[in-house]
């Protein structure tokens, strides 16, 4: 559930283009584009609106399960997903959301004509996000499993969470041979072409590299990291590619 955009309140940035260093250079690249945030369409309004009101009935329960923190800015996520698919950045329309909780972008992406799913590995949150788009008649998926694939794992490490392959077979440029899926997904991992997550603090540089991992070339990666920095990466090469010939 957690959190980039460099912006002020009239104009969203996501950086200058650039190679991701991460124990090498990753195929992925950060897009320079700029969100004009807009007037929301009463559909989108009306999801919002729902959607807060079901975080403050949940923070205000006495024993949540769940801790505090700051729900994303779901109209800067709409004018960021808007400008993406508007201007053609995003190839596809299949959406992912990695950690979806009540899947308010999700049902944002669904309203913007994707073929939406969440990911949310709480049963609880899995559940309300459920409620909520059938209360609303939203056609998204929501699925209660996590978006680590099987054949990764994460741990803690130093600075924050790592992606470890659990499986000695991989090698590099082997996954896509493999076909990764998440269990309950009508699609696979290589067909989702708008990935969306709002990541912990120490878990950034994580989704970046599962990024890299999962998804083909020419996916998109938007990364909300605070109302002011929502940051989009690229795909640029599948996984084990080679920049020359050497």
């Amino acid at each position: 559930m957690q959190r980039s955009l460099s912006c002020d309140t009239s104009s969203l940035t996501a950086g200058r283009p650039r190679q991701i260093q991460e124990g090498g250079t990753m195929a992925i690249e950060e897009l320079d584009l700029d969100f004009a945030p807009t007037d929301l369409p009463p559909e989108v309004a009306r999801l919002i609106q729902a959607s807060e009101r079901r975080w403050e009935q949940l923070f205000a329960r006495q024993r949540s399960p769940f801790p505090r923190f700051l729900p994303s800015d779901a109209a800067l996520v709409f004018a960021a997903m808007d400008h993406v698919t508007r201007h053609d950045v995003v190839l596809g329309r299949v959406f992912c959301e990695w950690g979806s909780g009540l899947g308010t972008a999700t049902c944002l992406a669904a309203l913007l004509g994707y073929e939406a799913y969440g990911l949310e590995i709480e049963p609880e949150l899995a559940a309300l996000s459920r409620k909520m788009a059938r209360e609303l008649g939203m056609d998204v998926e929501i699925l209660c499993t996590s978006y680590i694939p099987e054949g990764y794992d994460s741990y803690a490490g130093v600075g924050g969470e790592d992606l470890v392959r659990t499986e000695a077979l991989f090698s590099p440029g082997a996954l896509m041979d493999r076909e990764l899926h998440y269990e309950g997904m009508d699609v696979e991992i290589a067909a989702i072409d708008l990935f969306f997550v709002y990541p912990w603090p120490d878990e950034q540089e994580l989704m970046q590299t599962l990024f890299d991992t999962v998804a083909v070339e020419g996916a998109i990666l938007m990364a909300y990291y605070s109302a002011r920095e929502i940051c989009v990466y690229r795909k640029v090469r599948d996984a084990g590619d080679g920049c020359d010939g050497g």
